[in-house]
C-alpha cells in the first residue's frame, strides 16, 4: 500500500523522561505553494525539541510535512504551525522551529519559532 501524506502525527513514550535531551531533525526537501502566485516554495525545515512525556515518530512527521505540497501558504503561517500542531501533539519542555526558506523574488526568508513549557 501507498504511503500518502497526512497531518496525523504519531507519538511514542519517551524512552528517558528522567532527563534533559535534544532531538533535532533536518527536512530539506519541504514544499509548500505561494498563496499569492501557486508557484513552489523550497525550504529547509529544522526542528529541535526537549520532549517530555512523548516523542515524536519519525514516518508520521515525515507524511506531515509532505502534506504541506499542495497547500497555498505564506511562510510565517506555515512555520508557526508545524510548531503549533509539534507542541499540540508532544507537549515539549522545549521546541524550536525554522523555516529556511529559499530565494524568492530576490528575497529569501527565515522564520524561526520557539516554545517552552510553562
Amino acid at each position: 500500500m501507498p504511503t500518502v501524506p497526512n497531518r496525523e502525527l504519531q507519538t511514542f513514550p519517551n524512552p528517558n523522561p528522567e532527563r534533559d535531551y535534544e532531538i533535532a531533525f533536518e527536512a530539506p526537501e519541504f514544499t509548500c505553494l505561494c498563496p499569492m502566485t501557486g508557484q513552489p516554495d523550497f525550504a529547509t525545515i529544522r526542528i529541535r525539541y526537549v520532549p517530555d512525556a512523548k516523542c515524536v515518530e519519525l514516518k508520521s512527521l515525515k507524511l506531515y510535512l509532505w502534506s504541506y505540497r499542495d497547500e497555498g501558504t505564506f511562510h510565517e503561517a506555515v512555520t508557526n504551525r508545524i510548531a503549533n500542531d509539534l507542541v499540540a501533539a508532544l507537549e515539549p519542555r522545549y521546541l524550536y522551529v525554522e523555516g529556511d526558506f529559499f530565494v524568492r523574488g530576490g528575497i529569501k526568508t527565515v522564520v524561526k519559532v520557539e516554545h517552552r513549557k510553562a
